[in-house]
């Protein structure tokens, strides 16, 4: 695989890859975090909005 750059990188966050049979590492990445962060029991919570 070749190098990213940031705007790639950019858009593969954004892209959840639909229809295939898998997602990017650069999504997962993204919802992953803000799944932590979300998560009450997580030592990295930072409360709700």
């Amino acid at each position: 695989m070749s190098k990213l750059t940031p705007r790639d990188n950019h858009a593969n966050q954004k892209n959840a890859n639909r229809g295939t049979s898998g997602f990017n590492k650069q999504y997962l990445a993204v919802h992953k975090n803000r799944s932590i962060q979300l998560n009450p029991t997580s030592k990295l919570f930072k409360g709700g909005k």
